[in-house]
Protein backbone atom coordinates (compact mmCIF):
# COMPACT_ATOMS: atom_id res chain seq x y z
CA UNK A 1 0.00 0.00 0.00
CA UNK A 2 2.87 2.42 0.80
CA UNK A 3 4.83 1.61 -2.26
CA UNK A 4 1.11 2.21 -4.38
CA UNK A 5 1.06 5.51 -2.37
CA UNK A 6 5.28 6.85 -3.08
CA UNK A 7 4.46 5.30 -7.17
CA UNK A 8 1.32 7.77 -7.26
CA UNK A 9 3.37 10.87 -5.33
CA UNK A 10 6.25 10.20 -7.67
CA UNK A 11 4.17 10.41 -11.07
CA UNK A 12 2.24 13.28 -9.68
CA UNK A 13 5.43 15.30 -9.05
CA UNK A 14 7.06 14.26 -12.43
CA UNK A 15 4.02 15.70 -13.87
CA UNK A 16 4.00 18.58 -11.51
CA UNK A 17 7.47 19.73 -12.96
CA UNK A 18 7.35 18.49 -16.41
CA UNK A 19 4.33 20.98 -17.00
CA UNK A 20 6.06 24.30 -16.47
CA UNK A 21 8.54 22.88 -19.27
CA UNK A 22 5.71 22.14 -21.72
CA UNK A 23 3.54 25.20 -21.32
CA UNK A 24 6.82 27.09 -21.38
CA UNK A 25 7.35 24.77 -25.38
CA UNK A 26 3.83 25.38 -26.09
CA UNK A 27 4.65 29.10 -25.52
CA UNK A 28 7.57 29.07 -27.68
CA UNK A 29 7.79 29.28 -31.72
CA UNK A 30 10.94 26.93 -32.43
CA UNK A 31 12.84 27.38 -35.58
CA UNK A 32 15.26 25.00 -36.26
CA UNK A 33 18.04 26.29 -38.76
CA UNK A 34 20.48 23.34 -40.27
CA UNK A 35 22.72 25.02 -42.34
CA UNK A 36 27.14 24.69 -43.17
CA UNK A 37 27.87 26.25 -40.23
CA UNK A 38 31.47 24.64 -40.87
CA UNK A 39 32.48 23.07 -44.26
CA UNK A 40 32.75 23.94 -48.01
CA UNK A 41 29.72 26.26 -48.05
CA UNK A 42 30.71 27.69 -44.41
CA UNK A 43 31.03 31.62 -45.80
CA UNK A 44 27.58 31.11 -46.97
CA UNK A 45 26.13 29.57 -44.13
CA UNK A 46 27.19 31.98 -41.60
CA UNK A 47 26.44 34.67 -43.82
CA UNK A 48 22.38 33.16 -43.96
CA UNK A 49 22.06 32.85 -40.25
CA UNK A 50 23.66 36.62 -39.63
CA UNK A 51 20.36 37.42 -41.93
CA UNK A 52 18.14 35.24 -40.38
CA UNK A 53 18.61 36.51 -37.17
CA UNK A 54 18.55 40.25 -38.57
CA UNK A 55 15.59 39.48 -40.16
CA UNK A 56 13.49 37.98 -37.38
CA UNK A 57 14.42 41.16 -34.78
CA UNK A 58 13.47 43.61 -37.92
CA UNK A 59 10.09 41.77 -38.55
CA UNK A 60 9.22 40.81 -34.96
CA UNK A 61 10.14 45.05 -34.22
CA UNK A 62 12.76 43.37 -31.38
CA UNK A 63 10.48 41.91 -30.10
CA UNK A 64 10.98 38.10 -31.14
CA UNK A 65 7.49 37.22 -30.33
CA UNK A 66 4.58 36.76 -32.36
CA UNK A 67 1.26 37.37 -30.56
CA UNK A 68 2.89 36.40 -26.97
CA UNK A 69 4.95 33.42 -28.25
CA UNK A 70 8.76 33.83 -27.91
CA UNK A 71 10.90 32.89 -31.16
CA UNK A 72 13.19 30.20 -30.52
CA UNK A 73 16.34 29.41 -32.97
CA UNK A 74 17.62 26.09 -32.73
CA UNK A 75 21.16 25.73 -34.83
CA UNK A 76 22.10 22.68 -36.73
CA UNK A 77 25.30 22.78 -38.44
CA UNK A 78 24.75 19.83 -41.51
CA UNK A 79 28.39 20.62 -42.80
CA UNK A 80 27.32 20.41 -46.13
CA UNK A 81 26.78 16.48 -45.57
CA UNK A 82 23.58 15.06 -46.98
CA UNK A 83 23.29 12.33 -44.13
CA UNK A 84 24.07 14.43 -41.49
CA UNK A 85 21.75 17.57 -42.30
CA UNK A 86 18.52 14.65 -42.84
CA UNK A 87 19.72 13.43 -39.65
CA UNK A 88 19.80 16.48 -37.92
CA UNK A 89 16.69 17.95 -39.17
CA UNK A 90 14.67 14.81 -37.84
CA UNK A 91 16.11 15.42 -34.60
CA UNK A 92 15.00 18.93 -35.05
CA UNK A 93 12.14 17.83 -35.76
CA UNK A 94 11.55 15.41 -33.12
CA UNK A 95 13.33 16.13 -30.12
CA UNK A 96 13.49 19.79 -30.52
CA UNK A 97 9.90 19.98 -31.13
CA UNK A 98 10.69 22.18 -33.93
CA UNK A 99 7.57 24.13 -35.39
CA UNK A 100 9.38 25.09 -38.43
CA UNK A 101 12.66 24.20 -40.11
CA UNK A 102 14.79 27.17 -42.46
CA UNK A 103 18.37 25.72 -44.58
CA UNK A 104 20.28 24.65 -45.55
CA UNK A 105 23.10 26.10 -47.67
CA UNK A 106 23.81 23.13 -50.10
CA UNK A 107 21.67 21.47 -52.47
CA UNK A 108 22.35 18.15 -51.95
CA UNK A 109 21.95 18.06 -48.63
CA UNK A 110 17.93 19.60 -49.26
CA UNK A 111 17.60 17.07 -51.53
CA UNK A 112 18.62 14.40 -48.72
CA UNK A 113 16.39 16.52 -46.46
CA UNK A 114 13.00 16.98 -48.26
CA UNK A 115 11.21 13.82 -47.36
CA UNK A 116 12.34 14.47 -43.66
CA UNK A 117 9.61 17.40 -44.02
CA UNK A 118 7.12 15.48 -45.46
CA UNK A 119 7.95 12.48 -43.18
CA UNK A 120 6.95 14.73 -39.76
CA UNK A 121 4.64 16.65 -41.46
CA UNK A 122 6.39 20.22 -40.55
CA UNK A 123 7.13 22.97 -42.87
CA UNK A 124 10.96 23.69 -44.25
CA UNK A 125 11.83 26.77 -45.89
CA UNK A 126 14.78 26.24 -48.15
CA UNK A 127 16.77 29.09 -47.81
CA UNK A 128 19.31 29.33 -49.54
CA UNK A 129 19.67 26.04 -51.57
CA UNK A 130 19.35 26.46 -55.30
CA UNK A 131 18.81 23.10 -57.17
CA UNK A 132 15.39 23.54 -59.49
CA UNK A 133 14.85 19.90 -58.20
CA UNK A 134 13.88 20.75 -54.39
CA UNK A 135 10.86 22.74 -55.87
CA UNK A 136 10.75 20.71 -58.82
CA UNK A 137 10.55 16.70 -58.99
CA UNK A 138 12.04 16.53 -55.92
CA UNK A 139 9.41 18.43 -54.00
CA UNK A 140 6.49 18.03 -51.85
CA UNK A 141 3.90 20.04 -50.34
CA UNK A 142 6.02 20.95 -47.09
CA UNK A 143 8.11 22.78 -48.90
CA UNK A 144 8.74 26.31 -49.92
CA UNK A 145 11.77 28.80 -50.79
CA UNK A 146 12.74 31.82 -50.72
CA UNK A 147 16.50 31.24 -52.20
CA UNK A 148 16.21 31.92 -55.77
CA UNK A 149 16.16 28.66 -57.76
CA UNK A 150 18.70 27.56 -61.02
CA UNK A 151 15.91 28.62 -63.05
CA UNK A 152 15.90 31.94 -62.03
CA UNK A 153 19.40 32.25 -62.27
CA UNK A 154 19.82 31.21 -65.74
CA UNK A 155 17.23 33.02 -67.16
CA UNK A 156 18.30 35.81 -65.58
CA UNK A 157 21.62 35.24 -67.20
CA UNK A 158 20.56 34.35 -70.14
CA UNK A 159 19.03 38.04 -70.58
CA UNK A 160 22.42 38.87 -70.76
CA UNK A 161 24.38 36.68 -72.75
CA UNK A 162 21.86 34.87 -75.41
CA UNK A 163 22.46 36.96 -78.08
CA UNK A 164 22.71 36.27 -81.62
CA UNK A 165 26.05 35.12 -83.01
CA UNK A 166 27.86 34.25 -79.11
CA UNK A 167 28.74 30.69 -78.51
CA UNK A 168 28.73 29.80 -75.18
CA UNK A 169 30.65 27.20 -73.48
CA UNK A 170 29.90 26.24 -69.12
CA UNK A 171 32.15 25.66 -66.18
CA UNK A 172 30.17 24.03 -63.66
CA UNK A 173 30.68 22.03 -60.12
CA UNK A 174 29.47 18.42 -60.80
CA UNK A 175 26.45 17.78 -58.45
CA UNK A 176 23.28 19.20 -57.67
CA UNK A 177 23.63 22.98 -57.59
CA UNK A 178 26.21 22.52 -60.99
CA UNK A 179 24.14 20.29 -62.85
CA UNK A 180 20.51 21.80 -62.98
CA UNK A 181 22.07 25.49 -63.74
CA UNK A 182 23.39 23.89 -66.66
CA UNK A 183 20.10 22.35 -67.44
CA UNK A 184 18.08 25.36 -66.62
CA UNK A 185 20.77 27.57 -68.69
CA UNK A 186 20.42 25.34 -71.53
CA UNK A 187 16.62 25.91 -71.74
CA UNK A 188 16.62 29.68 -71.50
CA UNK A 189 19.44 30.01 -73.97
CA UNK A 190 17.56 30.63 -77.74
CA UNK A 191 19.42 32.49 -79.95
CA UNK A 192 23.26 31.95 -78.79
CA UNK A 193 24.95 28.36 -79.66
CA UNK A 194 26.30 26.34 -76.44
CA UNK A 195 29.08 23.49 -77.94
CA UNK A 196 30.63 22.28 -75.07
CA UNK A 197 29.34 21.60 -70.91
CA UNK A 198 32.71 20.96 -68.81
CA UNK A 199 31.65 19.76 -65.17
CA UNK A 200 34.57 19.46 -62.52
CA UNK A 201 34.63 18.00 -58.93
CA UNK A 202 33.41 20.56 -56.49
CA UNK A 203 36.71 20.84 -54.72
CA UNK A 204 38.96 21.63 -57.92
CA UNK A 205 41.67 23.88 -57.10
CA UNK A 206 43.56 23.17 -60.56
CA UNK A 207 41.68 23.95 -63.83
CA UNK A 208 44.20 23.54 -66.02
CA UNK A 209 42.68 20.50 -67.59
CA UNK A 210 39.04 21.77 -68.01
CA UNK A 211 39.98 25.09 -69.10
CA UNK A 212 42.18 23.31 -72.03
CA UNK A 213 39.01 21.77 -73.12
CA UNK A 214 36.86 24.43 -73.24
CA UNK A 215 39.51 26.95 -75.25
CA UNK A 216 39.54 23.61 -77.55
CA UNK A 217 35.74 23.53 -78.12
CA UNK A 218 35.25 27.47 -78.62
CA UNK A 219 38.81 29.03 -79.95
CA UNK A 220 37.73 27.98 -84.06
CA UNK A 221 34.48 29.25 -83.58
CA UNK A 222 33.27 32.56 -85.21
CA UNK A 223 31.48 35.67 -83.31
CA UNK A 224 31.65 36.46 -79.64
CA UNK A 225 32.86 33.64 -77.82
CA UNK A 226 31.70 33.17 -73.63
CA UNK A 227 32.42 30.90 -70.88
CA UNK A 228 29.54 30.98 -68.31
CA UNK A 229 30.83 30.13 -64.94
CA UNK A 230 28.40 28.25 -62.41
CA UNK A 231 30.25 27.77 -58.88
CA UNK A 232 30.37 28.09 -55.35
CA UNK A 233 32.36 27.17 -52.51
CA UNK A 234 35.98 26.89 -52.14
CA UNK A 235 38.10 27.07 -55.85
CA UNK A 236 38.08 29.96 -57.83
CA UNK A 237 37.23 29.11 -61.01
CA UNK A 238 38.46 32.50 -62.83
CA UNK A 239 41.97 31.02 -62.99
CA UNK A 240 41.16 29.47 -66.06
CA UNK A 241 41.83 33.47 -67.62
CA UNK A 242 45.43 32.96 -66.17
CA UNK A 243 45.60 30.94 -69.55
CA UNK A 244 45.33 33.75 -72.10
CA UNK A 245 41.98 33.41 -72.45
CA UNK A 246 42.27 37.07 -74.14
CA UNK A 247 44.66 35.56 -77.46
CA UNK A 248 40.99 33.33 -78.62
CA UNK A 249 38.87 36.06 -78.02
CA UNK A 250 37.08 34.25 -75.39
CA UNK A 251 35.26 36.01 -72.35
CA UNK A 252 34.36 35.22 -68.73
CA UNK A 253 30.84 35.32 -67.89
CA UNK A 254 29.16 34.74 -64.64
CA UNK A 255 26.30 35.51 -62.13
CA UNK A 256 26.62 37.10 -58.90
CA UNK A 257 28.40 35.68 -56.03
CA UNK A 258 29.78 37.11 -51.91
CA UNK A 259 31.95 39.82 -51.72
CA UNK A 260 34.99 37.77 -51.11
CA UNK A 261 34.61 35.62 -54.34
CA UNK A 262 33.86 38.81 -56.75
CA UNK A 263 37.45 40.60 -56.01
CA UNK A 264 38.22 37.68 -59.02
CA UNK A 265 35.62 40.50 -60.87
CA UNK A 266 38.19 43.07 -60.65
CA UNK A 267 40.40 41.22 -63.17
CA UNK A 268 37.15 41.27 -65.77
CA UNK A 269 35.62 44.84 -66.01
CA UNK A 270 32.22 45.13 -68.29
CA UNK A 271 31.87 41.46 -67.88
CA UNK A 272 27.98 41.02 -67.77
CA UNK A 273 25.88 38.76 -66.01
CA UNK A 274 22.55 38.46 -63.68
CA UNK A 275 22.83 38.08 -59.71
CA UNK A 276 20.36 37.42 -57.19
CA UNK A 277 21.54 40.46 -54.97
CA UNK A 278 24.20 42.91 -54.01
CA UNK A 279 23.61 45.73 -51.08
CA UNK A 280 24.13 48.83 -53.46
CA UNK A 281 21.24 47.63 -56.04
CA UNK A 282 17.71 47.10 -54.53
CA UNK A 283 16.27 50.27 -53.42
CA UNK A 284 13.13 49.67 -50.47
CA UNK A 285 12.89 50.25 -47.30
CA UNK A 286 13.73 46.90 -45.76
CA UNK A 287 16.82 46.58 -47.85
CA UNK A 288 18.02 50.10 -46.23
CA UNK A 289 17.47 49.04 -42.58
CA UNK A 290 19.35 45.54 -43.17
CA UNK A 291 22.37 47.96 -44.81
CA UNK A 292 22.33 50.36 -41.44
CA UNK A 293 22.12 47.50 -38.99
CA UNK A 294 24.75 45.52 -41.32
CA UNK A 295 26.88 48.25 -41.40
CA UNK A 296 26.49 49.06 -37.53
CA UNK A 297 26.67 45.89 -36.47
CA UNK A 298 30.41 44.45 -38.58
CA UNK A 299 31.57 48.12 -40.00
CA UNK A 300 30.35 46.18 -43.61
CA UNK A 301 27.99 45.61 -46.09
CA UNK A 302 25.72 42.85 -46.11
CA UNK A 303 26.70 40.15 -48.61
CA UNK A 304 24.86 38.15 -51.11
CA UNK A 305 23.31 35.28 -48.04
CA UNK A 306 22.57 37.43 -45.59
CA UNK A 307 20.00 38.83 -47.88
CA UNK A 308 18.79 35.45 -48.06
CA UNK A 309 18.25 35.13 -44.28
CA UNK A 310 16.76 38.25 -44.12
CA UNK A 311 14.37 37.35 -46.11
CA UNK A 312 13.52 33.72 -45.23
CA UNK A 313 13.01 35.53 -41.62
CA UNK A 314 10.21 37.88 -43.51
CA UNK A 315 8.61 35.07 -44.72
CA UNK A 316 8.38 33.04 -41.60
CA UNK A 317 6.82 36.23 -39.68
CA UNK A 318 4.48 37.40 -42.22
CA UNK A 319 3.20 33.92 -42.35
CA UNK A 320 2.75 33.48 -38.60
CA UNK A 321 1.57 36.98 -38.37
CA UNK A 322 -1.30 35.50 -40.95
CA UNK A 323 -2.08 32.41 -38.14
CA UNK A 324 -2.07 34.90 -35.40
CA UNK A 325 1.54 32.73 -34.33
CA UNK A 326 -0.22 29.13 -34.92
CA UNK A 327 2.83 27.63 -36.33
CA UNK A 328 0.91 24.25 -37.82
CA UNK A 329 1.91 23.13 -40.62
CA UNK A 330 -1.47 22.84 -42.59
CA UNK A 331 -2.34 26.56 -41.25
CA UNK A 332 1.07 27.63 -41.99
CA UNK A 333 0.69 25.89 -45.64
CA UNK A 334 -2.58 27.92 -46.27
CA UNK A 335 -1.09 31.03 -45.20
CA UNK A 336 2.16 30.71 -47.36
CA UNK A 337 0.54 29.60 -50.45
CA UNK A 338 0.45 32.32 -53.22
CA UNK A 339 1.55 34.75 -49.70
CA UNK A 340 3.46 38.18 -50.79
CA UNK A 341 5.99 39.71 -48.50
CA UNK A 342 8.64 42.18 -48.08
CA UNK A 343 12.08 41.57 -48.30
CA UNK A 344 15.40 42.92 -49.20
CA UNK A 345 15.63 42.88 -52.72
CA UNK A 346 11.41 44.04 -52.77
CA UNK A 347 8.54 42.08 -52.70
CA UNK A 348 8.92 38.08 -53.39
CA UNK A 349 5.54 36.23 -53.33
CA UNK A 350 5.17 32.38 -53.28
CA UNK A 351 3.74 30.85 -56.23
CA UNK A 352 0.91 28.36 -55.30
CA UNK A 353 2.11 25.65 -57.76
CA UNK A 354 5.50 24.74 -56.28
CA UNK A 355 5.92 27.46 -53.17
CA UNK A 356 9.01 28.77 -55.17
CA UNK A 357 8.93 32.41 -54.23
CA UNK A 358 8.91 34.62 -57.46
CA UNK A 359 11.52 37.27 -57.60
CA UNK A 360 13.67 39.81 -59.36
CA UNK A 361 17.00 39.47 -60.23
CA UNK A 362 19.38 41.85 -61.32
CA UNK A 363 21.43 42.43 -64.93
CA UNK A 364 24.79 43.62 -64.10
CA UNK A 365 28.15 45.07 -65.67
CA UNK A 366 30.97 44.97 -63.82
CA UNK A 367 33.16 48.38 -63.06
CA UNK A 368 36.30 48.29 -61.01
CA UNK A 369 36.18 50.82 -58.48
CA UNK A 370 39.66 51.29 -56.00
CA UNK A 371 37.57 52.19 -52.86
CA UNK A 372 36.20 48.82 -53.24
CA UNK A 373 38.19 45.26 -52.88
CA UNK A 374 35.84 43.33 -55.46
CA UNK A 375 34.17 43.96 -58.61
CA UNK A 376 31.14 46.39 -58.31
CA UNK A 377 27.94 44.75 -59.96
CA UNK A 378 26.41 48.12 -61.95
CA UNK A 379 22.68 47.47 -62.24
CA UNK A 380 22.34 47.49 -66.11
CA UNK A 381 18.12 46.87 -64.93
CA UNK A 382 15.85 44.85 -62.99
CA UNK A 383 14.68 41.84 -64.30
CA UNK A 384 11.07 41.11 -62.88
CA UNK A 385 9.55 38.22 -61.53
CA UNK A 386 6.88 38.50 -64.34
CA UNK A 387 9.35 39.00 -67.09
CA UNK A 388 10.69 35.21 -66.43
CA UNK A 389 8.60 32.40 -67.44
CA UNK A 390 10.34 30.19 -64.71
CA UNK A 391 8.90 26.71 -65.51
CA UNK A 392 7.04 24.45 -62.62
CA UNK A 393 8.73 21.49 -62.67
CA UNK A 394 7.05 19.36 -60.10
CA UNK A 395 4.63 16.48 -60.59
CA UNK A 396 1.42 18.28 -57.99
Amino acid sequence: MHRRIWVAAAAIAASTLATPLAWSQAKEIRIAHVYSRTGPLEAYGKQTQTGLMMGLEYATGGTMAINGRKIVVIEKDDQGKPDLGKSLLATAYSDDKADIAIGPTSSGVALAMLPVAEEYKKVLLVEPAVADSITGDKWNKYIFRTGRNSSQDAISNAVALDKPGTTIATLAQDYAFGRDGVKAFKESVKKAKIVHEEYLPANTTDFTAGAQRLIDKLKDQPGRKVIWVVWAGAGNPFKIADMDLKRYGIEIATGGNILPAMAAYKNFPGMEGATYYYFGIPKNPVNEAMVAQHYKQFKAPPDFFTAGGFSAAMAVVTALKKTNGDAKADKLIAAMEGMSFDTPKGKMTFRKEDHQAMQSMYHFKIKVDPAFAWGVPELVREIKPEEMAVPIRNKR
